[in-house]
């Protein structure tokens, strides 16, 4: 009897631990060329929350969908409010997955990474002081398209989601105007974390070479130095190192114009990126990369093994990166030169390793012409040529203050879901300020996710003018952690700027005009009656033969030099405040 009770007992026991184990096995480790759906994915996690109380799982806003976005956050000691986490001195890593839902990596690596995490002793210890905030999928509409079709050159899952969301929009290039609401939701979610970390998980197409992992790393030369430092001395070799030791040697992302073995360069990470924006808030951020063409159970592994080490380089280095974070935000927020375009700087280069497959051309069976292959059976290991270094090709002084009328309240969101203080005018004012004309640009032919982009942005700077203002303008004073997203967003030469994508296309059509039959006889007396118009006039006539022979032309310039014509056209309506008196606002 008694020994029949203790394998009653032992049966009962294991086969429990067999239920349990097989409860929190991801689809993925079931049948490895497997990506788990959004449905599965939401699922696993909900199951996990119910047996461990460090794990919280939330919805924290709306996507286009229709459906919630998540977080997912591990806390050892169940804290989880960001402000209390951070005042203990606590790191936050945040993982962002399936941006583009068919680079489903992430997705499956997560839902590994947080169930070892919660049950793994020895890995809990890691996260002592880091708190892990992960988004299971971000483009939720995407995810829910799913197909076998749409990676035409991808190796694997079998089914994926699409890389448009809901409103057919790469989420990838939505982080500053914000169509979304995905990107809406994301933003006030960050600002929410203020993550030391952030990477965005994703697989990359081009070139073929040995590496299934590549990385894109915030680029250094538009960090503050503190934290460029940090990052190019202490924790980007630290992850390299334990990633070959992990037998998942990286290399860069491969951006390049041709075959890698010519050299890559290091990517420019404007803000419309995810990498790019986090990085605005002096948030270290990485895009791992995993290639195409390597077995989706490779990349799935590598990407696990990437968020991991980085746990691990978190926990181990926790004062340092703080130090350099925190030291990147003091200038920030006292600095008064900003970058706002870069070009890379080939002058500066450096040799790295690289295992690649020989390139060759061969015959095309489709176009009878010159192909491009490379060759699996000729693998080499050379050094090429790395370009990791930009230059500044225009640099601003930021004003005391930028003040915004009404009528753009659209702006003014954007910059409260980022956590951006704004103040409001508590009286009507004429104040005297600087104001930009939009002088030239070039806009997109074709739409551009959504938008016809304006980018080669010239303005002609109005050094002082006396402007009304009106009670409940908006004003937002520069001396804030969050500068760099102020200033790149607001000056309209930045490449991702509000006016680059749009927002104040109706400052560039002229309201007003005159007929030209009727304006003769006014034009007539302006040139009469002032010296230096007339002059002006005259020398125009000479320098331009097309101008000379153009009437139209010739009373629209004179048009425009009077009184008649409109000042607001092509005037940037956000005023740079720069002289030193004060601004009344309404008390906080």
């Amino acid at each position: 009897m008694r020994v029949v009770l203790i394998l009653f007992f032992s049966s009962f026991l294991f086969g429990n631990l067999y239920a349990q184990n097989d409860k929190f096995q991801t689809v993925f480790e079931k049948e490895e060329n497997t990506t788990a759906t959004y449905q599965e994915t939401i699922r696993f996690y909900k199951q996990l929350e119910k047996k461990y109380n460090q794990l919280q799982v939330n919805e924290v806003g709306m996507t286009d969908s229709g459906k919630p976005l998540h977080e997912v956050i591990i806390s050892l000691d169940e804290d989880f409010d960001p402000a209390s986490i951070k005042e203990k001195g606590k790191l936050v890593l945040m993982v962002n997955n399936a941006i583009h839902p068919g680079e489903s990596c992430g997705v499956d690596a997560s839902m590994m990474l947080v169930r070892d995490y919660l049950k793994d002793k020895k890995k809990r210890r890691q996260l002592k002081d880091v708190v892990l905030v992960v988004i299971p999928i971000y483009n939720i509409g995407g995810a829910l398209n799913r197909n076998s079709t749409t990676r035409t050159n991808q190796n694997g899952p079998h089914s994926y989601g699409f890389r448009g969301n809901a409103k057919n929009l790469d989420l990838n290039r939505d982080f500053i105007k914000c169509d979304s609401r995905n990107a809406k939701t994301f933003n006030q979610l960050f600002a929410k974390w203020n993550p030391d970390v952030f990477i965005d998980n994703h697989t990359s197409n081009g070139a073929d070479y040995q590496y299934t992992m590549t990385l894109i790393a915030t680029e250094h030369s538009k960090m503050e130095p503190a934290l460029a430092t940090y990052m190019d001395e202490q924790l980007l070799p630290r992850l390299y190192k334990d990633m070959a030791e992990r037998k998942w040697e990286m290399t860069p992302y491969v951006y390049s114009n041709g075959s890698p073995d010519t050299g890559i360069a290091g990517f420019m990470d404007s803000p419309r990126y995810s990498s790019g924006y986090a990085s605005l808030f002096n948030c270290i951020s990485f895009i791992p990369e995993t290639h195409m063409l390597k077995p989706y159970k490779d990349r799935v592994r590598s990407t696990y093994a990437f968020m991991d080490v980085m746990i691990d380089a978190m926990d181990a280095d926790r004062l340092a990166m703080q130090a350099a974070r925190k030291k990147a935000m003091q200038k920030t927020k006292s600095k008064s030169k900003f970058e706002l375009s870069w070009e890379l700087d080939k002058s500066k280069t450096e040799q790295i390793t690289f295992k690649g497959y020989e390139a060759g051309y061969k015959k095309s069976e489709v176009t009878g012409l010159d192909r491009l292959f490379y060759d699996q059976n000729k693998p080499y290991t050379k050094k090429i040529p790395y370009y990791n270094h930009y230059k500044a090709s225009r640099t601003i002084t930021r004003p005391m203050a930028y003040i915004i009328p009404q009528a753009y309240q659209e702006i003014v969101e954007r910059l409260k879901w980022n956590g951006v203080k704004v103040r409001t005018l508590s009286q009507d004012i004429e104040m005297e300020v600087q104001l930009y004309r939009i002088k030239d640009f070039k806009t997109t032919d074709y739409a551009y996710e959504g938008h016809y982009l304006h980018s080669k942005v010239e303005v002609d700077t109005i050094k002082r003018i006396s402007w009304p203002f009106f009670e409940g303008d908006f004003v937002v004073f520069t001396n804030q952690t969050s500068n760099r997203y102020i200033v790149e967003t607001l000056e309209p030469q930045g490449i991702d700027s509000y006016f680059a994508w749009n927002f104040f296309d109706g400052i560039l059509m002229q309201k007003e005009h005159f007929s030209a039959y009727v304006f003769e006889d006014l034009a007539a007396e302006y040139l009469k009656n002032d010296a230096d118009l007339k002059a002006k006039f005259e020398a125009k006539k000479l320098a331009d033969a097309a101008f000379a022979k153009n009437g139209r032309a010739q009373l629209d310039f004179i048009y425009k030099n009077t009184d008649h014509y409109e000042r607001t056209h092509r005037v940037y309506p956000i005023a740079r405040f720069v002289y030193d008196y004060k601004i009344p606002i309404n008390e906080e």
